[in-house]
């Protein structure tokens, strides 16, 4: 299978944050999971790590970022988010609008949310 469709993904809701599943083993792939991920405004940030490192990519919105013990930075439409595995993430919406992100990370990766570890099951 090489297209996944949209109208076939899953979506995940969350405290404000929904998951759409785009292509995870689930749907088919072996290597890579991918997802959209849209914020709304307001929502809190879950501090959180994961065992693989991470890719974002920023489709709409503001965001406000903070990894590891570094100053919160913004982030906006095209900008790349990296994540290394085992470094706490924070992720906010910054603006008024939803934000809206593309998820990357390799299959078999977890999260970990205050010392439990899973994986998520939009990345499944």
């Amino acid at each position: 299978m090489s297209v996944l469709t949209l109208a076939g993904a899953t979506t995940h809701e969350l405290e404000g944050t929904r998951f759409t599943s785009l292509a995870t083993p689930r749907r088919g792939t072996s290597e890579t999971a991918v997802w959209q991920v849209e914020i709304a405004p307001g929502t809190p940030s879950t501090p959180h790590s994961l065992t693989r490192e991470e890719v974002f990519v920023v489709l709409a919105g503001r965001a406000r970022v903070r990894i590891g013990d570094a100053a919160a930075d913004p982030a906006g439409p095209g900008d790349a988010i990296v994540v290394p595995a085992g470094v706490e993430l924070e992720l906010a919406n910054a603006g008024e609008e939803p934000l809206r992100l593309l998820c990357c990370l390799p299959v078999g990766g977890q999260a970990v949310v205050g010392g439990t570890t899973f994986t998520p099951p939009w990345a499944e």
